[in-house]
């Protein structure tokens, strides 16, 4: 998987000394100038929008910082980035379209916060996703005693999973299985059906297990006919565990399982309308983030191993270039590379040895 970078880069310009790049491979995903190093305790931190392809060659900089990114994730009009480093790790981008007062049309504006601006604000409770309007649901064809939704769009078809479906201009957005407490006891009699269709269930963006049902009513002695409630805990378990992907709701009866899901495709649809700006947008969609996450100093560990040790190392070489702390990031380290064969060992023990193999790109 290729890498994530967050470059920070000195303009040399006095309103905004600094420009944040967002790079993958060659690419730039996301390029602003910017007036500090990080928001810190200042607020919010004003952000103005370069075209990566004309202006940054205009105003040229000097590299000061280069980071892996560990996550880069929209929630509505943000985007929260988590950097791979100890502190000053994580922070997000707000990005809003205000009117013009005296003329037609929109002007963009960026600003940049971190956790720490958020909590000095004592920002009122706000939902990221506002309620959408109108929704097209689709409800399976087999569905029997079908839940109703109330002032959507409502059609009966057969679908390809699930029992009821959120649909949109692209297709099916989101889908949502239904079993009650008995649908689902039954189930269990045949787990291995269970998990192909849960399996495709999967496959979708936005799809959920939602039970009428609580999660009680399964170590229940008096409500299990057939079934030890070890057994039903141990069944429930393992549906969460080889399907981590899919949503599992314990809604507590049909008319809580029916409203979670109305609720849960409004908030789908309005989270795909409230998209960010066009770039940003198509540059998420382009690679599969989250990232790559190894967590803490990783990165920095593992160029200190191919670069600054020996060709031969052995544990005191380790134990002198390498804390105490930084233990358990540098055997994942030295795993990885000998996966990767750009490591090999030799001898066991106090006197085993680390040889680099420098036929292998690094």
């Amino acid at each position: 998987m290729e890498k994530t970078f967050w470059i920070m880069e000195a303009t040399g310009q006095p309103k905004f000394p600094f420009r944040i790049r967002i790079t993958n491979q060659d690419e730039t995903l996301l390029c602003l100038r910017v007036q500090d190093r990080w928001p810190g305790t200042r607020g919010h931190i004003f952000c103005l929008r370069e075209d990566p392809q004309t202006q940054a060659s205009l105003y040229p900089a000097e590299e000061i910082e280069k980071m892996p990114v560990i996550s880069m994730k929209r929630y509505g009009k943000r985007l929260a980035i988590v950097l791979d480093r100890a502190i000053n790790k994580r922070c997000e981008f707000l990005f809003l379209k205000k009117k013009y007062k005296q003329k037609e049309g929109e002007y963009e504006q960026i600003f940049w916060r971190t956790r720490t601006n958020l909590i000095q604000r004592k920002l009122k409770a706000k939902l990221t996703t506002r309620g959408s309007p109108e929704l097209h649901v689709v409800i399976d064809k087999s569905e029997r005693y079908s839940w109703s939704f109330r002032g959507c769009i409502v059609e009966r078809r057969t679908l390809p999973a699930g029992d009821y479906a959120l649909v949109s201009e692209d297709g099916l957005k989101a889908v949502v299985e239904r079993k009650t407490f008995e649908n689902l006891l039954a189930e269990f009699g045949r787990m291995p059906l269970l998990h192909q269709a849960l399996g495709e269930l999967e496959l979708y963006r936005y799809s959920a297990l939602v039970i009428e049902a609580n999660y009680s009513d399964f170590l229940n002695p008096q409500k299990l006919r057939f079934y030890s409630p070890s057994f039903t805990a141990k069944a429930l378990a393992e549906l969460q565990a080889l399907h981590p992907d899919l949503i599992i709701v314990f809604a507590g009866s049909r008319k809580l399982a029916q409203e979670w899901t109305l609720r849960f495709f409004s908030a789908i649809l309005a989270h795909e309308a409230d998209r960010l700006p066009t770039a940003v947008s198509e540059a998420l969609d382009r690679y599969d983030l989250p990232l790559d996450f190894k967590g803490g100093s990783y990165y920095e560990v593992r160029e200190k191993v191919l670069k600054a040790l020996p060709e031969e190392f052995n544990r005191q070489d380790l134990a002198r270039y390498f804390p105490e702390s930084e233990t358990k990031i540098l055997q994942r380290v030295l795993a990885d590379l000998q996966k990767e064969g750009q490591l090999e060992t030799s001898g066991r023990g106090k006197g085993r040895r680390w040889i680099k193999i420098r036929n292998k790109s690094n």
